[in-house]
C-alpha cells in the first residue's frame, strides 16, 4: 500500500502544546500504573487512594480507596486558585446560543452556584446517592448543571438524547427504574419546536418508578411552561432554582462509585447501559482532553456532539470544565437559518478548538467551499474529528478550507464502552497521515488480533482489541452481567477487550479504522440498533415483517435501508410510505428513520428461518450477491430485484 503524505504541526502549534516530548510513549508503556496515577494526582482528591489498580479480568477497579467528586474537580477548585493555577472564578464557562439567536454565558462561579442550587432541589426531592436520574433536555445549560448536581450528591445521572422516541425514553428509564425525570417543554430545529415535555408524557404511561418530572421553560421570558403540568407529579425548574441554597457541599464519592449509566445500541433490540465509574474516568478524560484538545483556560472550544452521546458527556462537559475551558454550546441546526451559520459562530465566539464528525464534516462539503471562505476563522487552532473514520478527501477538505492549513487535525477513535480517547495523534508532535488515528493514547495498549488472538502483522485486516485495562473503561452493563462478558470479552478468554471494529496496522504501525463487524448500523456517527428499528417497522398495522441494514452514503457514512413486507391486503403508497417513517420516528427517534423502505413479497431466509442480511446488504448497495446456497426459497432473489427497483421503492427514499 502506498505510504501517505505526512503533515507535521506547525512550529507555532508545537511550541505552546501541552505535549511535546515523544518519550511519554516509551515510558508510560514500562509502567502504565505509575504514569496512569501522576494523571489521577493532578485531580482533587478528599482522600487518597492505597491501590492504583485491581484487574481481575474482565473487571477493573482504579484508584480503590481515594474519594473525589466530579463537580469538584469540574468547578470547585477553578475557585480557590492553587500554585500555577489562575482563579477562573469571573472566566466564562458556558457559552450558549439558541436556534434562534438568543444568547447566555455563565462564568465559573456562576455555574458553581447554579449546580449547588439545583443539588439542593434534588435532595428537597429524597433524591439520593446511588438513584437514577433520567435527563432528557435539548443542549441548553440546564442540562450541565443537571448532570453535575447530580454528581455533587452522588447519583446516577442517565441522559437520554433528546432526539430519541417513546418507547426509546421509556425503556431507558424502566431499565434504571428511575424516579425522578427532568426535561423541556420544547427545543428548537430548523425553525420548529420540538415538544419534549409531551414525549416523557406518553413514555410515562408505562414507566411505574418515575415520582417526578422537572420542566425547564425554554423561554426564559415565560413563567410557565408550553406544556401539560400535572398537580402532583410536575415540578418547574425555575420557580424551584428561586428558592434553593446556592450552597451544597459536595459528597465524598468512592473511585468506583457510578458516576453515569449512558445508554448505547447493541446487535439485539435492547440497548445496553453502560456504566461509568468516578475515579478512573476523570482520570482518562482529563488526560486526553489536556493532551489531544491540547485544552487550556484561554481556548473557547466548540464540540458539536450532543450531550445525549458520549462525545458530549466526556468532552462537552467533564474534559474542558475540568481544564477550566469555555465551552460553546449550540442548540439548533448547522444550517439554519442559512448554511453560514456555523462559520458565522466561529468568528463571532473566537472559537479555538472545534471538534465535529466527518458527517459534519461531508455536510460542509456539499454545502461548498465558498461558505467558509466568507468567514475569518483565524481563531481557530485546531481540528479534531470523531464518531466514525474520516477517509483522506473529507480529511483534505477540512485541513484546507476549514483550518487554512494551519491547524493540526486530531483524528480520534473511541467509543461509548471506553469512556475516552483511546486512539488520536498528540497535535504537537505527532506526524498525521490523512484517515488514519495514529496512534494509542500514552497508557493505552491496542492490536489487530485475528479470531484465535493473535496479532496481525502490518496491512492486515483484523479486529481491533485493547489488551490492557484502562482507566475509563466501563464498568459493566446496568444489571447485566452475562452481557458485558459476552459482549466484550468471549472472544479472547477475558485477555483483550473485543472493540466490535475491524482496523489494520500501516507499516509505520499507524492504526486504520474500517468501521463496525457487527450488525449495528453507524449513521453520522451514532451507533443504531437495526432490531430497534425493525421493531417500530413491525409495530404498523400495515406491516408484517422487517429487516433493517445499511448501505453506504456520501454524507453520513451509512444510511438506513429497510426491506418491508406488508399483509395482503396493503399496498405501497406515498401516504404509507410516510406513515411508516412517522412510525418509526415515534417510536425509536427522528435519528432512526429509514433513507429508503424497499417493499417485498418476503424475506431472503436460510432453511433455519434466520434473514440473510448479508444479501439485503448486498442488494441495497446494488453489489454483487455472493453464496445464495443456503437460501431457503432462491426464487425470493428476483422478487427482491424488482422491488428494490420498482417506482415504490423509489419513491420511498428520503433526501
Amino acid at each position: 500500500m502506498d505510504k501517505p503524505t505526512l503533515f507535521s504541526p506547525p512550529k507555532s502549534f508545537s511550541d505552546e502544546a501541552n505535549i511535546t516530548d515523544e518519550t511519554i510513549y516509551q515510558s508510560s508503556a514500562a509502567n502504565p500504573e505509575k504514569y496512569w496515577a501522576e494523571w489521577a494526582q493532578q485531580l482533587h482528591w478528599f482522600t487518597p487512594w492505597h491501590t492504583i489498580l485491581d484487574w481481575q479480568p474482565p473487571h477493573a477497579r482504579w484508584f480503590d480507596g481515594g474519594t473525589l467528586n466530579a463537580s469538584v474537580n469540574c468547578l470547585d477548585r477553578h475557585l480557590s486558585p492553587r500554585a500555577h493555577q489562575p482563579n477562573l472564578s469571573d472566566h466564562t464557562a458556558i457559552l450558549w446560543e439558541g436556534e434562534p439567536g438568543d444568547e447566555r454565558r455563565l462564568t465559573y462561579q456562576e455555574l458553581h452556584q447554579q449546580v449547588n442550587c439545583f443539588a439542593s432541589v434534588l435532595q428537597q426531592l429524597n433524591i439520593k446517592p446511588s438513584d437514577r436520574v433520567v435527563i432528557y433536555l435539548p443542549m441548553l445549560p440546564e442540562l450541565i448543571i443537571a448532570c453535575l448536581a447530580c454528581a455533587r450528591i452522588g447519583a446516577i445521572h442517565s441522559v437520554v438524547f433528546a432526539g430519541l422516541g417513546i418507547d426509546s425514553l421509556s425503556q431507558r428509564i424502566n431499565d434504571l427504574a428511575a424516579t425522578l425525570v427532568i426535561t423541556a417543554d420544547y427545543s428548537w430545529r430548523r425553525g420548529k419546536k420540538l415538544f419534549l415535555k409531551n414525549t416523557v408524557d406518553r413514555s410515562l404511561k408505562n414507566c411505574p418508578s418515575v415520582k417526578k418530572i422537572i420542566t425547564v421553560t425554554r423561554d426564559p421570558n415565560q413563567s410557565t411552561p408550553t406544556c401539560h403540568l400535572s398537580p402532583k407529579r410536575d415540578l418547574i425548574w425555575h420557580k424551584l432554582m428561586s428558592a434553593a441554597t446556592n450552597h451544597y457541599p459536595p459528597s465524598h464519592q468512592a473511585a468506583e462509585d457510578i458516576l453515569f449509566v449512558l445508554y448505547t445500541s447493541g446487535t439485539t433490540g435492547r440497548p445496553k447501559g453502560i456504566v461509568h465509574t468516578t475515579g478512573g474516568y476523570l482520570t482518562q478524560v482529563y488526560a486526553t482532553t489536556k493532551w489531544i484538545l491540547d485544552l487550556k483556560p484561554t481556548d473557547v472550544y466548540w464540540c458539536t456532539a450532543d450531550i445525549g452521546w458520549i462525545t458530549g458527556h466526556s468532552y462537552v462537559i467533564y474534559g474542558p470544565l475540568m481544564c477550566g475551558a469555555t465551552v460553546f454550546m449550540y442548540e439548533g441546526a448547522f444550517d439554519f437559518p442559512n448554511q453560514t451559520r456555523v462559520w458565522q459562530m466561529i468568528d463571532r465566539y473566537k472559537i479555538s478548538v472545534f471538534y465535529t464528525a466527518p458527517t459534519a464534516i461531508r455536510q460542509f462539503i456539499q454545502w461548498g467551499k465558498n461558505l467558509p471562505a466568507l468567514s475569518d476563522l483565524t481563531s481557530l487552532r485546531l481540528l479534531g474529528s470523531v464518531g466514525e473514520p474520516i477517509n483522506p478527501s473529507t480529511w483534505h477538505w477540512y485541513h484546507h478550507y476549514i483550518g487554512r492549513e494551519r491547524c493540526p487535525i486530531v483524528d480520534t477513535w473511541w467509543q461509548t464502552e471506553t469512556g475516552a480517547i483511546m486512539i488520536a495523534p498528540l497535535p504537537g508532535l505527532t506526524k498525521l497521515p490523512p484517515g488514519s488515528a495514529t496512534q494509542p493514547f500514552p497508557g493505552i495498549s491496542t492490536a489487530v488480533l485475528n479470531s484465535a488472538g493473535h496479532s496481525l502483522p502490518p496491512n492486515q485486516s483484523g479486529s481491533l482489541a485493547i489488551t490492557q485495562p484502562w482507566p475509563s473503561m466501563l464498568r459493566g452493563i446496568w444489571h447485566d452481567e452475562a452481557r458485558y462478558r459476552d459482549n466484550y470479552w468471549s472472544q479472547w478468554h477475558n485477555q483483550s477487550y473485543f472493540t466490535g471494529d475491524g482496523a489494520r496496522l500501516d507499516q509505520q504501525h499507524n492504526f486504520w479504522l474500517l468501521g463496525r463487524i457487527d450488525d449495528v448500523i453507524q449513521v453520522a456517527g451514532h451507533r443504531i440498533s437495526s432490531t430497534e428499528i425493525e421493531n417500530a417497522l413491525v409495530s404498523h398495522a400495515a406491516v408484517t415483517e422487517a429487516a433493517v441494514v445499511s448501505k453506504p452514503d456520501e454524507l453520513k457514512g451509512e444510511a438506513v435501508v429497510a426491506f418491508v413486507t406488508l399483509l395482503p391486503n396493503r399496498r405501497p403508497s406515498p401516504a404509507l410510505i410516510k406513515s411508516i417513517t412517522k412510525r418509526v420516528a415515534d417510536r425509536v427517534g427522528p435519528i432512526n428513520k429509514p433513507a429508503q423502505i424497499i417493499f417485498t413479497p418476503q424475506l431472503p431466509k436460510t432453511r433455519s428461518g434466520k434473514i440473510m442480511r448479508r444479501l439485503l446488504r448486498n442488494i441495497a448497495a446494488h453489489q454483487p450477491l455472493g453464496d445464495t446456497a443456503t437460501l431457503a426459497d432462491p426464487a425470493v432473489i428476483s422478487h427482491l430485484t424488482q422491488a428494490t427497483n420498482s417506482p415504490s421503492s423509489k419513491s420511498a427514499r428520503h433526501k
